[in-house]
């Protein structure tokens, strides 16, 4: 920064631009640093977003490496009456079976009775084998019974039901088990002014369970009962969800997912591309033309990064792995003359419907080869591009103390040329004084001596 202008009186030389002049050369070597800088942060956040992206690579190859991934199935059912849904332990199969009845929820009237404790108006539940609960309401209204029990929350839903007409209203007092299910049935006591008793349901809908036949007509017909219509269990990995009963056997074919292990391929190849066109657009120069007409020359950011060129050529030299003499080439993965993968969704698909093991085999073979790399490339703790870029950051911020030091060794050059121009300035000052003197001086010999 320049300081407050100090020009010569005396000397009449224009000192703070000779100040500033000497300071510019002097700071020459920190503009250089601040370039130095400049340049290292850019190759930093290149490498820190190359870095993500080997790291993105690294978990979605290991997914697809992983044989589990292969397994994946789709679900299909003959039947609305069914439907199925699969997590990832499903697998191949087919299940034949007829839904014989659909499980259901209590729900029932309570006849409460005209006698039930004013000052202590309270209804006993007890929900399947669980243990008896008093729930007590502020009056015998059976709104406010209903708010009672719902406070409560015991599995059990309650609400009024008008059953008389719009003239004259009969409230009455109903309740729902939450849970469908034998097991999950109600009962009801009533603390009346003689004592609780049983009180009275009005039966609407009673606790029963799902049941279906498996197997029907065959040796290995058998009932299954279950609390809920959503049937696990029978195979792992898939839920029926029953929606009716059938009298038709009702089959559900579960049944390798070409499509998800194709769409896994394709992104697996599409990760892949990505990652070579960052590596690719990171490197290579780039040209810019000049006011004058002429071009110049840019290099690619990470022009210099010998591992960065390395890593792509890893990810490359992929593309020739074969197995069991196999290339992936048969499975409709090559590599262009454009130094880019190519996935043939066709050829993949027939090799998955001929040969689905070699498929799997050379699929995860590529994927455990790029995804080795990447993870070589981007582990956080040992990875060789998250070294050299903590090697960056730690150059970067060197260089970020080392200008400061230059601007406190400036500050200080500045303060001393400050210092040496004003002493230059009291020299003259002096040096004047004392010629004017002696010129007086001389001046006065003179007339004497003329006189």
């Amino acid at each position: 920064m320049a300081g407050i202008g100090i020009d010569g009186i005396v000397s009449g030389l224009e000192t703070s631009k000779i100040i500033n002049q000497l300071l510019q050369l002097e700071a020459n070597q920190q503009t250089l640093l601040s370039m130095k800088k400049t340049s290292t942060s850019a190759v930093v956040s290149a490498l820190q977003g190359l870095n993500t992206r080997f790291a993105s690579l690294a978990e979605s190859a290991t997914k697809i490496a992983d044989p589990a991934s292969w397994t994946a199935v789709t679900a299909r059912s003959s039947s609305t009456a069914v439907t199925v849904s699969v997590d990832s332990r499903a697998t191949a199969g087919s299940l034949r079976l007829t839904v014989d009845a659909l499980a259901t929820a209590q729900s029932s009237l309570v006849d409460v009775p005209a006698d039930l404790d004013p000052a202590n108006p309270a209804l006993v539940l007890r929900v399947g084998s669980g243990t008896p609960v008093t729930v007590t309401a502020l009056s015998t209204d059976p709104r406010d019974l209903a708010a009672a029990v719902n406070k409560a929350d015991l599995g059990v839903r309650a609400s009024i039901i008008n059953v008389g007409t719009a003239g004259a209203p009969e409230h009455r007092l109903q309740l729902t088990a939450k849970s469908t299910g034998a097991a999950n049935d109600f009962s009801v006591e009533a603390v009346t002014t003689s004592g609780t008793r049983a009180v009275g349901l009005t039966e609407i809908s009673a606790a029963s369970d799902a049941q279906v036949t498996l197997f029907p007509g065959s040796a290995a017909e058998r009932t299954v009962t279950s609390t809920s219509n959503a049937v696990t269990g029978l195979v792992d990995g898939v839920t029926l969800t029953l929606g009716a009963t059938t009298t038709e056997p009702v089959t559900v074919d579960l049944t390798r997912d070409d499509a998800a292990l194709t769409k896994s391929a394709k992104g697996l190849v599409s990760n892949l591309n990505v990652l070579l066109e960052e590596i690719a657009s990171r490197t290579k120069a780039s040209t810019t033309t000049n006011e004058d007409g002429s071009t110049r020359l840019n290099p690619g950011v990470l022009a210099s990064e010998s591992l960065v060129r390395g890593l792509g050529t890893e990810m490359l030299s992929a593309a020739g792995l074969t197995v069991d003499g196999e290339s992936l080439g048969s499975i409709g993965i090559t590599l262009g003359r454009d130094g880019r993968y190519a996935f043939d969704e066709k050829a993949f698909g027939d090799a998955l419907a001929g040969d689905p093991a070699k498929a799997q085999a050379l699929t995860t073979a590529l994927a455990s080869a790029t995804g080795d790399i990447a993870k070589r490339a981007s582990d956080t703790s040992d990875g060789t591009l998250t070294s050299r870029i903590r090697g960056g950051e730690d150059t970067v911020k060197d260089l970020g103390n080392r200008i400061i030091a230059w601007d406190d060794r400036l500050a200080v050059r500045r303060a001393a040329l400050e210092r040496t121009y004003a002493a230059l300035e009291v020299s003259l000052s002096k040096l004047n004084s004392t010629s004017s003197w002696l010129e007086q001086q001389i001046n006065q010999l003179s007339s004497g001596t003329k006189k």
